[in-house]
């Protein structure tokens, strides 16, 4: 790779880093070509970007970010091969990973960066599959807002037929 190529790697890099506030570093070096295939398959059925790059551009290109990013913590994890999982989703290279991997042990989570959060390990893979996407999370809230509201409504209704009927009831008993 030339000078001029890494240097254009790493500022694609900024560009993905700056309008990702999720990624994964996983390391999928024994997966058969066929294997990352299928991978790279899934990946795309969910909208998650999967990049091999070298460390040392990763590193570069996370140093260049402001430092209220907080990547420091990653540095660690770049270290052998390492595959970048970009998403707008945090569940979702979790939930692949999980998927296709099933009884194999590859792919490894190394780190993933949740919005200025940091998990190291593959031990967080589950944590990391169950959070809630931000659409789960506005659909919590509306049910959960729309709940008392309902409830109320319901009354009033049970309660207007109850007294309909309890005026027809007197109305009857007065002819």
């Amino acid at each position: 790779m030339t000078r001029s190529e890494k240097a254009a790697t790493i500022e694609e890099l900024k560009g993905k880093f700056a309008e990702n506030s999720f990624f994964y570093l996983t390391d999928s070096s024994t997966l058969t070509v066929e294997q990352i295939n299928k991978l790279r398959g899934l990946c795309y059925e969910k909208g998650v970007e999967m990049r091999v790059v070298k460390n040392t551009l990763v590193q570069k290109a996370l140093e260049a970010a402001p430092e209220e990013k907080n990547y420091a913590g990653l540095y660690e994890s770049l270290k052998g091969p390492t595959a970048i999982m970009f998403t707008d989703t945090a569940k979702y290279p979790a939930s692949i990973i999980k998927e296709f991997r099933g009884d194999d042990e590859r792919p490894i989570v190394k780190a993933a960066y949740i919005d200025s959060s940091i998990y190291i390990g593959d031990d967080k893979i589950n944590e990391l599959s169950k959070l809630k996407s931000k659409d789960e999370l506005v659909a919590e809230i509306i049910a959960l807002l729309q709940s008392p509201a309902k409830t109320v409504i319901s009354s009033l209704q049970s309660g207007g037929s109850t007294l309909s009927g309890l005026l027809k009831a007197l109305e009857q008993r007065g002819e």
